[in-house]
């Protein structure tokens, strides 16, 4: 009914002048979407003689699972299991002679949540989220030389366990708590693309704050608020003077000066007028708006906003408690979402940035809601969370083999009902840091400026001039993929061709294709091959034989012992290799660009290990976490 009210509005009437505008009421019908009803914890459902369930998640998955008449898969293996714990909380994977076989596997999980690793891991989401980049983007793509500032605080943040409603107030207002060593936080607000240097400032500064109101929105509240910036939203309860409502909480502290990127949030003077911008266009302004949030989840009108002890007009204060508030319908409900789709791939609400109208249910709305209720039982704890789910035994399922899982299979194709583990290929980050852990490199610097490792010619030439310098120190090429310098108008080759997203807008979910350049990338690069020669050189330098060699390659890069018919199948291409007498592009490598190597080694006898240690790289047991 609401659709076709807004439909007739829109075609009958006049072009708005401003002053005319007419805001739509919301109605009690518009309540009643499930992600707007407030979160109330459920009760367990009954499952009949439950002897899988390690916890309450595993009692609703078994729910939905029993009422198909399907039944989970099996535990993985201790090996299988403890690689998918490590990806996942780390993003690395545990030396095959790490003790952890004698350990507890809840002990297991207690020490890498609080690993420097995991800070590292998790902000590698939170900053796609963010659209962090470390230059302004569009044509110049000038440098902000203290943006890496805020990814070393998201880092730092994880790794302290920050609840996750002070998480929201740091990077909202950090000024107005009065903590001036958390204010890059709100570099959050501030990471998307800027232009310092168009002609018209004003312009600059509505690009920035619809830009900022629209990334809050649909990082927070799971709602594209950016939908409404021209117009009423066409199918969610929310109107253009909602929009601008919402962003007058952040018009204050927006400080735009010519030739100058806007660092962190800052207020001085008066506060400037809010208006509704007349169908978005930054010089048409309209009626004069009071800041405020959405009304289709708070009723109450206009906002009561207190001046801070910072001397602030206290907005964004008033907005991160409200989002943090405990009957916030959508909050909490958002970032367990999120969580959940860190570790299976995608969430309970497949489209994780949109709870609105146009987005999915949730498959499990019991579930959601039942982790939603716990996150904030538990004060905001995101470990508690991703213990929860680790522990599960939902979590431990295999991802494939036998019966069930063919029964699985066919009965829930697309694993709604996670009748087995997803496996997933890596994201192009995960991958180079596995390479290189594999060639030995497990000194972990944290923090610092981004470093800028070599890249092709060919792809530096598509830049201006200076704007990627190599790092002069060559250790830092082979640091975290985390620290790899972000700039928004190239990415680093072998992170795009993994699907790495456009830093210009916040991205909720990696796409995952399957291309010729991952092949490419994986086997011929640079990169690939340098990382497999350090591997062999590493080995080599305790290991000769073939066997041997073989077995520590497959440790490496699989967390697990070869069985007989791939050791057999090595053993073989070592054979036919060293017969090949075909120079490869391992051989001239090594020749312009030796190794350290064993004195009595050929060039090309160095060259068969390396390319067995490259081949080892492309596998897909690698590449894949299952």
């Amino acid at each position: 009914m609401r659709f076709w009210f807004c439909f007739l509005l829109f075609i009958c009437a006049p072009p708005a002048d401003g002053q005319d505008y007419q805001e739509l009421p919301i109605l009690e019908e518009d309540r009643e979407h499930w992600a707007f009803l407030p979160i109330a914890r459920p009760d367990l459902p009954e499952v009949k003689n439950d002897t899988w369930s390690h916890n309450p998640i595993d009692v609703f998955i078994l729910a939905k699972l029993s009422k198909a008449r399907l039944s989970p898969m099996p535990a993985a293996t201790r090996k299988a299991l403890v690689r998918r714990l490590y990806l996942d909380l780390t993003g690395l994977t545990p030396a095959y002679d790490d003790d952890i076989a004698d350990r507890h596997y809840e002990q297991l999980v207690d020490e890498l949540l609080h690993s420097p690793r995991f800070g590292e891991r998790q902000a590698q989401h939170w900053l796609d989220l963010a659209r962090f980049a470390e230059t302004d983007g569009f044509e110049h793509d000038q440098l902000r030389p203290e943006a890496w500032r805020y990814r070393d605080w998201v880092i730092d943040a994880f790794n302290r366990n920050i609840p996750y409603d002070e998480f929201i107030r740091h990077q909202l207002a950090a000024d107005e708590l009065d903590e001036s060593k958390d204010s890059v936080a709100t570099m959050f607000c501030l990471s998307g693309p800027d232009m310092p240097d168009i002609n018209s400032q004003n312009e600059r500064s509505h690009s920035l704050l619809n830009e900022m109101t629209s990334t809050v929105g649909a990082v927070f509240m799971g709602l594209q608020v950016g939908c409404a910036q021209c117009h009423d939203h066409k199918f969610d309860p929310i109107s253009q003077a909602d929009f601008y409502r919402l962003r007058a909480m952040f018009q204050p502290a927006v400080q735009v000066i010519k030739n100058k990127s806007v660092g962190v949030l800052r207020e001085q003077g008066e506060p400037p007028e809010a208006r509704l911008m007349i169908r978005g266009d930054f010089d048409k302004p309209g009626m004069e708006l009071k800041p405020g949030v959405l009304r289709v989840v708070s009723g109450k009108q206009p906002m009561l906003i207190e001046t801070t002890k910072a001397g602030t007009t206290g907005r964004r204060l008033a907005l991160a408690n409200w989002l943090t508030a405990k009957d916030h319908p959508l909050t909490a409900r958002v970032i367990v979402n999120r969580i959940w789709q860190q570790h299976f791939g995608t969430g309970l609400v497949s489209t994780h940035s949109d709870f609105g109208i146009m987005g999915t249910s949730p498959s499990h709305p019991a579930l959601l809601d039942w982790l939603a209720a716990e996150l904030q039982l538990q004060d905001w704890d995101l470990k508690v969370i991703h213990r929860l789910i680790v522990t599960s035994a939902t979590y431990m399922q295999a991802s494939a083999g036998g019966e069930v899982f063919h029964q699985n299979k066919k009965a829930d194709p697309d694993n709604i009902l996670l009748s087995r583990f997803p496996r997933r290929r890596l994201d192009g980050e995960a991958i180079r840091d596995l390479m290189l852990v594999a060639a030995g490199f497990r000194q972990y610097e944290m923090g610092g400026p981004g470093v800028r490792p070599p890249i092709q010619k060919e792809v530096s030439q598509t830049l201006l001039k200076n704007q990627w310098n190599i790092s002069t120190d060559e250790e830092d090429h082979y640091r975290r993929s985390i620290y790899i310098f972000a700039r928004r108008n190239l990415r680093y080759p072998m992170f795009e061709a993994f699907d790495r997203p456009d830093a210009n807008v916040s991205c909720p979910k990696r796409q995952k294709s399957t291309t010729a350049p991952q092949a490419l990338i994986l086997f011929n690069s640079k990169l690939s091959m340098d990382l497999a020669r350090r591997m062999a050189s590493d080995i080599l330098m305790t290991v000769r034989e073939d066997d041997a060699f073989i077995r520590e390659v497959l440790r490496r890069c699989w967390s697990r012992e070869p069985e007989p018919e791939t050791m057999n199948a090595a053993l073989a291409y070592f054979s036919k290799s060293r017969k090949d007498a075909q120079i490869t592009p391992l051989d001239a490598l090594n020749q312009v660009a030796p190794i350290p190597l064993p004195a009595d080694l050929s060039v090309r006898e160095a060259a068969v290990y390396s390319e067995f240690c490259l081949i080892a790289f492309n596998t897909l047991e690698f590449i894949v976490m299952q």
